[in-house]
């Protein structure tokens, strides 16, 4: 029998206050582009009844479709464990078990209209993209003196 092959993601989750606007954008972004190194989810401290319309139309242009999500809260995850958690919900989060958290200061586009709802995704976006390219360099095997030259330098 065959070991399974052990998955060197790291388990990401996105927390924002409703889990209507920017948790969503962030968890698809983050699955958009980084499933290589990354395990998206995302909750929300109040959760909202769904996902703002403008989010969804907003996601769209990007080609991220976010009509199959829906607004969860923490408790919901249960025993999910994470390796990293990105509070943009403004509000201090409790320790997570075994997770670092970092906060990312992004305006809830909640109340804006929908071309500063877009300006807070474009903003996710580079935010997401940055996370994905460190989580990248992280998994990197170290690289040797020579490497890609054809030649190796001792």
């Amino acid at each position: 029998m065959s070991q399974p092959i052990p998955d060197h993601r790291k388990r990401v989750l996105f927390v924002c206050l409703g889990n209507s606007c920017r948790s969503q954008m962030a968890e698809g972004f983050a699955r958009q582009y980084g499933d290589d190194v990354l395990i998206a989810a995302s909750a929300g401290i109040t959760p909202a009844f769904s996902v703002a319309p403008d989010t969804a139309r907003a996601m769209l242009e990007k080609n991220i479709d976010l009509r199959d999500h829906f607004p969860k809260s923490i408790r919901q995850l249960g025993r999910s464990q994470f390796d990293l958690v990105v509070n943009m919900s403004g509000v201090p989060l409790p320790p997570a078990a075994g997770a670092r958290i970092v906060d990312w200061d992004v305006a809830d586009p909640i109340a804006f209209d929908y071309g500063e709802h877009c300006e807070v995704r474009d903003i996710i976006e580079g935010l997401v993209m940055r996370l994905v390219i460190e989580l990248r360099r992280e998994t990197q095997p170290p690289r040797f003196k020579g490497q890609g030259s054809g030649r190796l330098k001792p």
